[in-house]
């Protein structure tokens, strides 16, 4: 595998953690450092440990879950999309701490329905007899900086979105989910 597959396959694989950067901090408007550095490290270390494990794993774990995980992702952006579209419309008071992707069960399901995809990269990495510490590890460093980088221009777009910034973070969110349905079931 040449440096050049393995940094693009990299950056498709953290396409969907960029864009829940990006929504999350139109959401969050002004994410502290803290709070991006944490999802970061977590969308990082989720694309890493999917992608090992679906080397591991080999291919009957991932055939038995690739028949249904683009529903596994849409359900799970659904779920927190909906959420913060809900809280868009709440009242200022309840809606300060509410949005925060980067804490909890929140960041764990974002993680997840977004590290999915790297099952399947994992298990042709173990077809093509590539050791996987390495290419994961990649793939875990670039989803890392491209999620920061997500957080940097979502901010930026947070602040010119006003009172309707979770609405739009949560219609991204959606968005993503649908996407990911569409690229399974007509590709």
């Amino acid at each position: 595998m040449t440096p050049l597959v393995l940094l693009l396959t990299a950056l498709s694989l953290s396409a969907d953690c960029f864009a829940v950067a990006v929504s999350g901090a139109i959401a969050m408007t002004s994410p502290s450092r803290a709070q991006v550095i944490r999802t970061a490290l977590v969308f990082g270390l989720a694309q890493f440990l999917m992608a090992v494990a679906g080397w591991a794993a080999g291919s009957e774990f991932v055939e038995l879950v690739s028949s249904y995980d683009h529903w596994i992702a849409f359900g799970l952006l659904g779920l927190v999309g909906a959420h913060m579209i809900r809280e868009a419309f709440e009242d200022e008071e309840e809606r300060e701490s509410a949005v925060d992707i980067t804490l909890g069960v929140r960041l764990l399901i974002l993680a997840v329905a977004t590290s999915i995809d790297s099952l399947a990269v994992g298990l042709t990495f173990a077809f093509l007899d590539v050791p996987i510490l390495f290419p994961a590890s990649v793939i875990g460093a670039v989803t890392f900086a491209v999620t920061v980088g997500g957080f940097a221009l979502g901010t930026r777009l947070g602040a010119l979105a006003g009172r309707r910034a979770r609405l739009v973070g949560g219609l991204i969110l959606i968005g993503i989910g649908v996407k990911i349905v569409l690229e399974h079931t007509l590709l």
